[in-house]
Formats: C-alpha cells, sequence, structure tokens
C-alpha cells in the first residue's frame, strides 16, 4: 500500500466512525458514471463510478464462460457497492476469445485499474474481488498486487490451479467409465471441439444413472463421485443427509448436473494450454480414496453391495493410462497455479456446498499460503449455502469491509471470524439472509506428482 494511499485510507477509517466515510453508510441514490475502453492487446474494460466518488474502488474477476467484461458478480451487488460509495472496475480477459483466460487476465485486470484511475484518480483503498474462475484470477492478484491492490476477496475460487481442476475431474470421469462400462470407452481428453465433451458427459450420466438400480452400481458411483469432490446435500433434500445413502443420492444428483458443463469446458482449457492438461499415469487410487473425506461413505456402501472395495481401486490404479502433454502442463504451472505467495491480505470466501469449486479447495491453499510464510495475511470463511458462488451481495460487502479493515490497521482483529462477518452482514440491512457458518473443510482428493 503506497503511503498516500495508507494515510487517506486512515483518514476514512477515523470518518468511519462519524458514519460519512464511502464504503460505509449507504449514500442517496445517484446515478453513476460509466466508462468504457480497449486495452492495447484488444481486450475491453467496464467502470461504473459514483457520482462525486472519492473512496474505495473493487477490480472485479468474472469467471468462466463469458467474453464480455463484467465489475460486479451480479446488479444487486454492483448497485448496493455503487450506493455505499465503491467505484466498480473490470475487463473481458482474452481479446483471442479462450474462456480460460488465464494467459491474460491478470495482465488485462491491472491494465484496467491503471486505465479507469488515469481518469477518476487514485482510490483510498484498491480491492480486488473474484468469483469461480476469477476468484483463481484474484489469487492470482494477490501474488503481485504490491503498489497496485490493497488487499483482495477471492469467492467460490478455483485456488487448487488448473492442473488440480483436470486431474481430480479426469480421475472421476475415468472411475466411472471403467467401473460402470470397461466395455464402451468415453473419450476423456482431447477434444476437438465443445461437442465431444458434451457427448462424453452424456455419456457418463447415462452410465451413472442406470447405475442407480443396483446397490453394485450405487457404490462405484459413489466411489466416481468421491473422486470428484462432489457437495453432501442437494438441492431437493430438505436437510443435510448424515447416512451414506443419503449422502451418496446428493452427490450423484450433483453429478449429473455438473458433467454437462465441466466436460465441454475441458476443451477451452485445452486450447488455452496447447494440449492435455492432465494425466493418470501412475495414480495410486487407493491413495488417492485413503485422503478423500467421503472414504467412508463409499466404504460402507461397497459393503453393502457386497463389493471389494481394494479391488476396484487396483482395478483402477492397473487401467490408468492417460498421459499429459508436458507443454501444457507447462503452460497451466505458469498460468493457472497460485504459489500460495501473498503481497496484500487475501480474504476467501466458500459456499460449503460447491459442485463447481469444492470447498475442499481451501484446505490445499491454506497449506500452500503457509509453506509459502505468508499464512499472517490469509483468513478464510464460510457459508451454509448449496450451489457455486452463491452468495448474497450482503455476505460479499461484509467480506470487503473485514479485507478493508485489515489493510487500515494493519491487523486481522476479529474483522473476519465467523461472528463478526454475520453481524456485519447483517448490519448492512440488505435483507437478504447471509448465513456464515464456522467450517472447516476436508482434503481435495487430486494429484500433483507428473509423469511424462
Amino acid at each position: 500500500m503506497t503511503r498516500h494511499r495508507l494515510l487517506t485510507a486512515t483518514l476514512c477509517a477515523c470518518l468511519a466512525l462519524l458514519g460519512v466515510v464511502p464504503g460505509g453508510a449507504a449514500r442517496a441514490e445517484t446515478a453513476p458514471a460509466h466508462y468504457t475502453g480497449t486495452l492495447p492487446d484488444g481486450a475491453t474494460w467496464i467502470a461504473d463510478v459514483p457520482a462525486g466518488w472519492h473512496g474505495p474502488l473493487v477490480l472485479y474477476s468474472h469467471g468462466f464462460g463469458t467474453l464480455a467484461p463484467a465489475d460486479s458478480p451480479d446488479p444487486a451487488t454492483a448497485q448496493a457497492l455503487l450506493a455505499r460509495g465503491y467505484a466498480l472496475v473490470g475487463s473481458s480477459y482474452d481479446p483471442n476469445g479462450s474462456l480460460w483466460a488465464l494467459g491474460s487476465a491478470v495482465r488485462d485486470q491491472f491494465a484496467s485499474l491503471a486505465a479507469v484511475e488515469r481518469i477518476i484518480g487514485q482510490p483510498t483503498l484498491a480491492l480486488a474481488l473474484g468469483t469461480s474462475m476469477g476468484g483463481l484470477i484474484s489469487a492470482l492478484e494477490a501474488q503481485q498486487g504490491r503498489g497496485r491492490l490493497d488487499g483482495v476477496l477471492s469467492t467460490c475460487g478455483l485456488v487448487g490451479g488448473g492442473i488440480d481442476l483436470n486431474n481430480y475431474e479426469l480421475d472421476a470421469e475415468y472411475a466411472l467409465n471403467q467401473l460402470l462400462a470397461p466395455d464402451q470407452p468415453v473419450k476423456l481428453v482431447g477434444y476437438a471441439n465443445p461437442g465431444e465433451g458434451a457427448a462424453a458427459a452424456a455419456q457418463l450420466s447415462t452410465l451413472a444413472t442406470n447405475a442407480q438400480a443396483s446397490a453394485a452400481g450405487r457404490a462405484r458411483v459413489a466411489l466416481g463421485t468421491a473422486l470428484l469432490n462432489m457437495p453432501t446435500w442437494a438441492p431437493q433434500q430438505a436437510q443435510p443427509p448424515a447416512d451414506p445413502d443419503g449422502i451418496a443420492l446428493a452427490q450423484f444428483d450433483w453429478l449429473v448436473g455438473t458433467l454437462p458443463f465441466i466436460m465441454p469446458a475441458r476443451y477451452f482449457i485445452e486450447v488455452a494450454a496447447g494440449g492435455n492438461g492432465s494425466w493418470n499415469v501412475g495414480v495410486d487410487y487407493a491413495g488417492l480414496m485413503a485422503r478423500s473425506p467421503y472414504r467412508d461413505t463409499v466404504a460402507a456402501l461397497y459393503r453393502e453391495a457386497g463389493l471389494d472395495l481394494r479391488s476396484d481401486l487396483a482395478d483402477l490404479t492397473r487401467h490408468a493410462a492417460v498421459r499429459a502433454d508436458a507443454a501444457a502442463i507447462g503452460w497451466l504451472a505458469r498460468t493457472s497455479v497460485p504459489t500460495g505467495h501473498l503481497d496484500v491480505p487475501v480474504l476467501d470466501l466458500h459456499t460449503i456446498y460447491d459442485q463447481l469449486a469444492p470447498v475442499e479447495y481451501e484446505n490445499g491453499y491454506a497449506r500452500q499460503v503457509a509453506m509459502a510464510g505468508d499464512a499472517p495475511l490469509l483468513r478464510q470463511a464460510y457459508v451454509a449455502r448449496r450451489g457455486h458462488c452463491a452468495f448474497t451481495s450482503s455476505e460479499l460487502i461484509a467480506g470487503l469491509q473485514a479485507v478493508s479493515h485489515r489493510v487500515i490497521t494493519g491487523h486481522w482483529d476479529h474483522a473476519a471470524t465467523t461472528e463478526s462477518l454475520q453481524a456485519a452482514a447483517l448490519a448492512l440491512g440488505l435483507g437478504d439472509s447471509p448465513a456464515y457458518v464456522p467450517f472447516r473443510p476436508g482434503p481435495l482428493v487430486s494429484h500433483r506428482v507428473f509423469l511424462p
């Protein structure tokens, strides 16, 4: 944080006690100014700035699936942030049209921030906010944030990075194919177009659905969903299940809704990386299952079905044959995997039932940051809600306020605790039922040792 910005932010913190600082109480409704621009590489950006703005700014990183610039997660959150004095800015990323835009996203975000600052001036606080793939982007921004950003709020982020993402998805899809229909090979990597991924997803969904008719089929599907780190509470279930059958049903329901998204999406990651960025040759599937938070559920269903779990895991290890392209792994490692180093404070938010960015990501990310020696800069918090990036506006704004507290005071104090975040979200008075809860995620089941 620059000395000028620190002095300004400290003054803002003092004035906040009087309720007169942008970013505190809501301002009177005024029409924001809207700006657009194009970067030298062809990426576009947008910004919305409250009238008379002299306050904080949010650099927003959107998720996978759009080539349009966005400066907020949704219209309600944008309105709430603007009303509280935040300027908003965000870019489209890759001008070449890659949906997995990690090759240019961080560069384009910082360039968009600089372009807006040349128009409106320097903010009192510059905070990054990202969702989903954008949560990974904001985590990468935190590694390069010194002099550009003051703090980061990463939400529902793929903070395990692109290699772990590819690998655990491949593990699960391979297991479903090998255990349910080994004589019907499904194409799992090397897609020529998204349609091939969609066709593969349809094949696996049909196999998993048909398998629900038998105890053996349900057990083997549960092994696949455990490897995919699926949530354990489905939308149609009134309460979170505690029994193995209920958990397996929840994970199956999430599975058939998730495969049609993640398998076509693999094509775009492969295009960006220049090849297949995942492998399972040499993977010890018994070792993976031993680390899974869902191993007891899988074991119980295998006992119920009279199946030998060790035999199936050995079968998976023996037949694993997918090899990665070394150049693709190198590209993903350079562009799409956090190092754990932090330049600025980071608060990570996650719903505890997330089908696309498993909450278990947070376990590995915390270890990675600790190994880099930056654990004091990181805090993590959780929301008891089902679905990917299913946050309310009050939860997000409370998270930004907690990061602001850490930036201004130099200490987290109690600002990022469950109790304080929930109280701060309720105090905003947005009426959107915030649901911060204490939670400790289990380990993410994936693998990293690359065998060429």
